[in-house]
């Protein structure tokens, strides 16, 4: 429902705030993505590549979801959250991935000006709902080592998915409704530095004032970014007190080993996202943040069933059965 209500409002609330612009101006209908539309060697190295990570990414985190939903012994809260983690990735990759493919293939690709809100909008939603998910991830985890008895009555099914709707729900309201209703300026300019629609890129172009608009940005950063990554800082501490209380060696192995594989997720993700979108802004567009755009928005996503695979033994033995029955 939320994602129709933005769409909606993005194909046909984009067309009013673009009419802001003032008469002495073209009226902007589309952008240009240059991100490598001048290296036709490096188009089809990106291409390649790309096409690769989004085909690792969509097969691994539908594979997570798939074992999750078909092995009872995963229906537990971590491995909730940890397929809608894979949903958001899965969704997070398509809404920007297949238009990046494509302007791989041409000299100067475009994008309408309806379509590159929608897909900033979008692609901007999920992340933050990524950023809150991990999280509530790290909570989850927290609870686990520290009440293990009562950890199945304090994570029930009613919280579970309470706390992930309230997550998506916050994302609409802190990146897509203050995306809608603030008012730019583009004066004709529509040549975009980058692969896809990111934000950072398109804000560059707008030629009204963005003092506003950057302390929004800053604002939103730190509730965004900085808040979930201090929860997941102090959960992780909280987490570092309760295993050294545990007695028995293999118990500390077998508590940090459950949180491993969130850490290097939390590790990747929330640093790139920290660089790009809390560092001081500037109306110049660097190469240096195209390509660590790549990591959280391509990277982490292919990443992410990989680590939870390889260092889980719970999945990879529900890998291991259900690859069994298949065959048989």
């Amino acid at each position: 429902v939320l994602l129709g209500f933005l769409l909606f409002h993005l194909l046909f609330a984009g067309p009013r705030m673009n009419n802001l612009e003032t008469e002495n101006y073209t009226k902007i209908t589309k952008f240009i993505l240059v991100g490598v539309s001048e290296q036709p060697m490096l188009q089809i190295i990106l291409f390649m590549l790309g096409l690769t990570m989004y085909l690792i990414t969509i097969i691994g985190n539908s594979l997570i979801i798939v074992v999750i939903i078909l092995d009872a012994r995963l229906h537990t809260p971590m491995y909730f959250f940890l397929s809608n983690l894979s949903l958001l990735d899965i969704c997070g990759s398509t809404t920007t991935a297949p238009q990046s493919l494509i302007n791989c293939l041409q000299d100067y690709p475009s994008i309408s000006y309806n379509a590159c809100y929608a897909e900033m909008g979008i692609s901007l939603c999920f992340a933050v709902t990524e950023c809150f998910l991990l999280a509530i991830m790290a909570y989850d985890r927290f609870i686990a080592i520290s009440n293990p008895l009562r950890y199945m009555v304090i994570m029930n099914k009613a919280v579970c998915i309470g706390l992930t709707m309230t997550s998506w729900l916050i994302s609409f309201l802190v990146s897509v409704i203050p995306l809608l209703v603030t008012p730019v300026s583009f004066c004709g300019q529509n040549v975009v530095n980058h692969f896809a629609c990111e934000m950072q890129a398109v804000m560059k172009l707008v030629c009204s004032d963005t003092s506003t608009s950057l302390v929004l940005i800053f604002i939103g950063s730190i509730f965004t970014l900085i808040f979930p990554f201090g929860l997941i800082i102090i959960s992780y501490l909280r987490i570092i007190v309760a295993v050294l209380r545990i007695r028995s060696a293999e118990g500390r192995r077998k508590a940090f080993s459950t949180c491993g594989s969130h850490l290097m997720v939390v590790t990747i993700y929330y640093g790139t996202l920290i660089y790009m979108y809390v560092k001081p802004q500037s109306k110049e567009s660097e190469d240096k943040d195209k390509i660590i755009s790549i990591f959280y928005g391509a990277v982490t996503p292919m990443l992410n069933p990989l680590i939870y695979t390889l260092r889980n033994k719970d999945v990879k033995g529900a890998l291991k059965k259900i690859t069994g029955q298949a065959k048989a």
